[in-house]
């Protein structure tokens, strides 16, 4: 529950904050425009899409960690009546959908490298013969060696899972300073190792899509996906169809936490299937296969070495990052590069040196999730901060803000910081919980912990960032807004319509959304890195600019008034300081349509100025023009006799620019707190010789209500120059600090500091010293 709604604190300090002038629908708690829909389950999410004559498909996967295909045979299951196409490799002509490591086959034709990896698809009348089907597909083996541990994967004499000298995938090094020099002149420095375990996405709703291809050679695609346009490109590249021959069309999406902007086998094999067939095919994951054969967070070993003078200043900080990329690369290249970037982004380090590995194994495939490996990274570097305050003798708040980054500094990795309200977030947090006054006071087994996050608002990745958008006008004054931004539960449309509808001076019942859908709307690269308000939003507002300059040269004429004199405000267009003088929005689009002829069409374009991708080889670039920054306090309570932890408070302060809307921040911090609390407490992925013990929800751990504690969010808000009316992304800096928040927690409770994740109550049972914390302490 939230406690007590939302609080508001202007930014100070070395924040920017511009009074902004009063808005209308700006800053407004406005319900989410497609909550009637969701609340009375009129949506529809990929897998309620039903077609005539539809097809349903289903994959065969391996059943080896790592072995040589030799053979592959699947007469028996074309022979079974109701099968109507079966694909195997060879049906793909040893095509790839990872263009940038190209490791990774659209069906295995040489070997399999973890276990489910995928080897064939079937499409038949129902779910029952498509399964037949698979078991009869007969597959020989040569089975191999396998390695499973990233440690064991390094070495010379280890199994190799790809043609490499080693299964080191990547090494990323980045030196920035001195930093012998910089621990030579520390007074003092500590070294710690933590580990962090593999969880899941457990979006509600199970990977989906449904493909149709005619007999115009148009293929239609309904996918659960976080970014249509990228998966229209993949499915053309992948397919040889041209883009203009391919539809994709995201229906509402079930949750997607980075786990669906990437084309996996089922929207693959579901449009080849219906190539082959002529039929539509859908292809829906069971629960299983989406925790065996999606994607999976890195699960990550990391060595932290941190000198600091006797107040806490940090002098130089190095730290060794080693990740279990999986039996494939996918993106974690680019995710061990940033690894170290989030080291450097909330506190200053003039001495930096990181060394991150991906390592190839043969457990399932990692990627994407929520903050890119930034709070497993936070763990472990604010679990470390805490140290260093204990044995310095220093409060954990004031070391935070003594290292805090401020406005004007660019971090070792070269981002540029902008407006930052980090040691507002701070201050926040810390006058609001009382902080000081509990911090070591608390009663044995309560206690109090603190720590910070920080995340960009969007990401220049290795292609181009960026978001276009068309507003359309229609005369009984409404609007019609195209975007190919895809809300995947964030409620992002509702945001957008609030942009548009403030910068036409309408209501927000006057605007409608189309979008994510490739045929109809511009293009946008989708839903990742927090990117949607900032892009999509500044993209949909130059769009309404367009169409109100346009509307506002046609009402001139009328008034007989200069354009830069009239507003437009309550669905009114008049001359600025004579009210009186004006006319409706209505009335001025019916004059421009029937006494001009004139059907405007507004068109905006938003890419991000003097930002560049990050080397692959140390992570360094200026990649965001602007960063949300967090602070978060959880109060905890540990049983001493069964070790569970119950979190009963969390107070969050998270500077997102200025609020587009408080009630969707609050959402987003309500379920980012939820998921950091399950992958502080609850979430791992038990895997064992490659193979997952707990592919379930009734094995795999994710909190309920009655896990959630009282929350009470705090926004800060910064004036963000590039944002759409000052607002900045805050979809993952939520989520950022809130392991790390608990475990210091837990640490101030008992005594004992934890160093991998999950907190299981069997670790806190191993620990005697727990039963007695006088004795701890």
């Amino acid at each position: 529950m939230v406690l007590g709604g939302l609080r508001f604190l202007k930014g100070r300090g070395d924040s920017i904050l511009n009074k902004p002038e009063t808005y209308s629908v700006i800053g407004k708690s406005i319900p989410r425009v497609d909550g009637v829909a969701k609340a009375t389950g009129q949506a529809k999410f990929a897998g309620d899409i039903s077609l005539p004559g539809m097809l349903i498909g289903k994959v065969l996967r391996s059943k080896y960690a790592h072995a040589k295909i030799l053979h592959v045979d699947v007469s028996r299951a074309r022979k079974i009546k109701g099968v109507k196409a079966v694909i195997t490799g060879e049906d793909t002509a040893g095509k790839t959908w990872d263009l940038l490591n190209r490791d990774v086959l659209l069906l295995a034709m040489d070997k399999v490298r973890y276990l489910g990896d995928e080897i064939a698809a079937v499409a038949a009348v129902d779910e029952d013969t498509a399964n037949e089907a698979l078991e009869l597909i007969e597959v020989d083996y040569e089975v191999l060696p396998a390695v499973f541990d990233p440690i064991e994967a390094m070495k010379p004499g280890a199994p190799r899972i790809h043609d490499l000298p080693l299964n080191i995938l990547k090494k990323v090094l980045v030196n920035h300073g001195d930093v012998e020099k910089g621990f030579e002149a520390s007074d003092h420095i500590f070294e710690d190792k933590f580990a962090t375990r593999s969880v899941i996405h457990a979006s509600i709703e199970a990977h989906a899509c449904v493909a149709s291809y005619d007999s115009s050679k148009k293929l239609t695609v309904w996918a659960s996906t976080q970014g249509p346009f990228g998966r229209r490109n993949q499915l053309s590249l992948t397919l040889d169809i041209p883009t203009n021959n391919i539809r994709v069309i995201k229906p509402h999406v079930g949750g997607g936490f980075g786990g669906k902007n990437e084309m996996l086998a089922n929207d693959f094999c579901a449009a080849l299937l219906s190539m082959k067939t002529g039929r539509p095919v859908k292809i829906v994951y069971d629960r299983e296969e989406e925790f065996i054969c999606t994607r999976r967070r890195h699960p990550l070993i990391i060595h932290i070495k941190t000198g600091v003078k006797k107040d806490g200043t940090i002098v130089a900080k190095q730290c060794k990052l080693i990740a279990d990329s999986g039996a494939y690369a996918n993106r974690s290249p680019r995710i061990v590069a940033m690894c170290g970037a989030w080291m450097t982004l909330q506190y200053r380090i003039p001495n930096w040196r990181y060394e991150g590995y991906a390592v190839y194994t043969n457990n399932s495939v990692t990627g994407a999730q929520r903050g890119w490996a930034a709070p497993t990274v936070r763990f472990a570097d604010d679990s470390q901060m805490d140290i260093i305050a204990t044995a310095l003798g220093i409060d954990p708040v004031e070391i935070r803000l003594k290292n805090a980054v401020r406005r004007g500094d660019t971090t070792p990795n070269r981002f540029k910081i902008t407006s930052c309200g980090l040691s507002d977030c701070i201050k926040a947090v810390a006058e609001r919980t009382k902080f000081k006054e509990k911090w070591g006071k608390l009663p044995p087994y309560r206690g109090i912990g603190i720590a910070c996050g920080a995340y960009p608002s969007g990401m220049r990745d290795l292609s181009q960032d960026a978001a276009s958008a068309v507003v359309q006008l229609f005369e009984d004054g409404t609007v019609n807004l195209l975007t190919g931004a895809s809300d995947i539960g964030q409620g992002s449309d509702t945001v957008l319509c609030q942009i548009a509808a403030e910068e036409l001076g309408l209501g927000l019942e006057d605007i409608r959304i189309t979008a994510a859908d490739t045929d109809l709307v511009p293009f946008d690269l989708g839903t990742y890195a927090s990117r949607v308000t900032f892009f999509s939003g500044n993209a949909i507002r130059a769009a309404a600019q367009d169409a109100k300059r346009q509307l506002f040269e046609v009402v001139s004429e009328l008034l007989e008034a200069n354009v830069e004199d009239l507003q437009s405000r309550d669905r009114w267009i008049s001359v600025k300081g004579s009210p009186e003088k004006g006319m409706s929005f209505a009335e001025a689009v019916k004059a421009a349509l029937y006494k001009k002829g004139l059907i405007i069409i507004g068109r905006g374009y938003y890419h991000a100025p003097d930002v560049e991708p990050p080397s692959l080889e140390d992570g360094r670039a200026n990649i965001s023009l602007a960063h949300s920054f967090a602070a978060q306090v959880a109060e905890v309570e540990v049983d001493p006799l069964t070790g569970q932890v119950k979190v009963l408070k969390v107070t969050a302060a998270h500077d997102c620019g200025h609020a587009i809307n408080p009630a969707g921040v609050e959402g987003q911090i309500e379920g980012s707190i939820s998921q950091g609390l399950g992958q502080c407490l609850l979430e791992e992925l038990v895997i064992s010789e490659g193979k997952m013990l707990n592919p379930s929800f009734l094995m795999y751990k994710i909190p309920l209500a009655s896990n959630m504690p009282l929350m009470d969010p705090i926004l800060v808000e910064t004036e963000e120059a590039e944002g759409p009316f000052g607002a900045k992304g805050v979809g993952e800096s939520t989520q950022v600090p809130t392991a790390a928040a608990i475990a210091n927690a837990i640490y101030d409770a008992i005594g004992v500091r934890m160093r991998e994740l999950p907190i299981t109550p069997l670790m806190i049972l191993s620990q005697k010293r727990v039963l007695n914390k006088e004795k701890a302490l």
